[in-house]
């Protein structure tokens, strides 16, 4: 929406970066089953711009699990509002530690399988 972009029409980046946190924290709670907070995030690059209008579609995985933090690689897509074909404008990889009611790291629990 134009309230997200600067007086080109182009997105900010923190909001971008915002949506991209989102997506994660989304995989980190699910897999962490429960509250699991933002730690790190490496340096994101730029690749191209996303434009007012533009679709948006963030992807989120879960890299790397250890005792209690977790490692998720994020990218972000576009797609013009008129266009079938996206591109990928940026990624990151967020790194959360899951935590308990008081704050305090907690361990993950592993999955079955």
């Amino acid at each position: 929406m134009p309230a997200d972009a600067n007086a080109y029409g182009d997105i900010f980046g923190g909001w971008l970066m915002s949506l991209m946190d989102s997506a994660a924290g989304l995989v980190a709670a699910r897999r962490t089953r429960g509250r699991a907070v933002t730690v790190a995030m490496d340096g994101m690059e730029f690749h191209k711009p996303v434009k007012v209008g533009d679709e948006v579609s963030v992807y989120a995985s879960i890299e790397r699990v250890g005792r209690t933090s977790l490692c998720i690689a994020t990218q972000a897509w576009r797609r013009e509002r008129h266009s079938e074909q996206a591109e990928q404008v940026t990624q990151a990889r967020f790194t959360f530690v899951a935590v308990d009611e008081h704050g305090r790291p907690r361990p993950i629990e592993p999955t079955g399988g």
